[in-house]
């Protein structure tokens, strides 16, 4: 039984996406685990007033007629707030993401979330302190052996090689099942097949900043124009580009806008 002197409430979070700041709440579940070492359980299915992206619903399932009949989250917040109280907070990743996006709705909604006095205790970050998920560790578990001269260039490559032989070896025929219940093998000894699983192909220019949308069209994934078309914002507002390049991006993005700025021209 935990050690506690009040309760921990565990919180997870389906959404609309990935940033805090935009995204928004779908799904809500919260388990209070108290001092007398009981639990109780709550959730809510949130419409979020927008429209979810085709990408997201593959990962959680959730698609839009799931949650047209379903509440404002302004109209569950009050039974949000009241069933955490004061308690501490705890969750998976929950710090970085599933605590500032219930902060943001909350306060989107009018409702004031302290933090003040309460305990945050993310269980990826004890998995990441204990597991570490470095070279080092990758080599001692695929490899079974001690990396000798770790951060040297050339024992970290052939270390990753043979990680990577090793991965290809134990994984070769698992199945591993998405969040959406979709049963797959990701891992192939074929870089082409391979790479359709866990290479990044919404990243446009690696970095994050340009991202293709459901459409495969490329957009903005950040500032004002989060979301929208670079083509048309580029139409509309050539000075954009101009401040981009002159901006603090990195030489590939600025190398993707100008090809992207270019075929509007063109």
């Amino acid at each position: 039984m935990l050690n506690l002197t009040k309760a921990l409430v565990f919180l997870d979070l389906e959404t609309t996406g990935v940033n805090p700041a935009s995204d928004r709440i779908i799904d809500i579940a919260l388990l209070k685990a108290l001092p007398d070492g009981s639990t109780e359980t709550k959730t809510w299915r949130v419409n979020p007033g927008v429209s979810i992206p085709e990408a997201t619903t593959k990962i959680h399932g959730i698609k839009n007629e799931d949650v047209a009949d379903a509440p404002l989250f302004i109209s569950i917040v009050p039974q949000v707030l009241d069933f955490i109280g004061t308690a501490d907070l705890g969750g998976y990743n929950s710090t970085r993401f599933d605590i500032p996006l219930l902060i943001e709705e909350c306060m989107r909604a009018g409702f004031d979330f302290d933090l003040k006095n309460r305990k945050l205790i993310d269980a990826q970050h004890i998995f990441y302190m204990m597991e570490p998920r470095n070279l080092t560790a990758a080599y001692r578990f695929y490899c079974n052996k001690k990396l000798e001269n770790a951060h040297s260039a050339e024992a970290d490559i052939k270390a990753t090689y043979e990680v990577f032989l090793a991965q290809i070896e134990k994984y070769k025929d698992v199945q591993i099942e998405t969040k959406s219940g979709e049963l797959i093998t990701p891992i192939h000894n074929n870089i082409n097949t391979l790479a359709t699983y866990i290479s990044d192909n919404q990243s446009v220019d690696l970095v994050g900043r340009i991202v293709l949308n459901d459409k495969g069209v490329e957009v903005f994934n950040f500032g004002k124009y989060k979301d929208k078309a670079i083509e048309e914002v580029f139409k509309k507002e050539p000075s954009y580009y101009h401040w981009m390049m002159q901006g603090d991006f990195t030489h590939y993005t600025k190398k993707i806008i100008t090809q992207i700025m270019l075929r509007t021209k063109g």
